[in-house]
């Protein structure tokens, strides 16, 4: 099934954050945009200057854009998502120009299904920023550029 970026947009917006209220939902598509448009590394070669689709497409990056995970199948996944009017607004708001400074130039975020963040986002290409409900947010590191 292919959907128009804003669309796309809406559904992992609701997908990876609709628990997490507006800022949360913000948060993501704040991290999305940033990996859509950074100058460099992985996400500059991958959005090949700033295509918003690729960025949530690309292999490995998001849970919900998976239908299976770990070979059991994802009911929690982009295909499945219905979103509402809020979902859309966000979706508009990023593609938009709109950013949450709150997460600054973060490029990662993840759940820790803990109370407290790691230091550094696993692979280390990230350093804790902020933390907004559940998720973890962490700008790039040096190492980041080199990726």
């Amino acid at each position: 099934m292919s959907y128009d970026t804003r669309e796309l947009l809406a559904r992992l917006i609701q997908c990876e954050a609709g628990g997490e209220g507006e800022d949360g939902m913000r948060a993501v598509a704040t991290v999305i945009m940033n990996r859509a448009t950074i100058p460099y590394g992985e996400f500059f070669r991958v959005s090949r200057g700033g295509d918003v689709r690729a960025i949530i497409l690309q292999q490995g990056q998001f849970v919900c854009t998976r239908t299976s995970v770990g070979g059991a199948y994802n009911a929690q996944n982009i295909y499945n998502m219905i979103p509402t009017q809020e979902h859309y607004a966000i979706a508009d708001w990023a593609l938009g120009g709109g950013r949450l400074s709150a997460v600054g130039d973060a490029l990662f975020f993840y759940n820790p299904y803990s109370t407290e963040c790691a230091p550094y986002f696993p692979t280390n290409v990230g350093v804790i920023y902020n933390r907004i409900g559940d998720h973890c947010f962490y700008v790039p590191t040096s190492y980041y550029a080199s990726t």
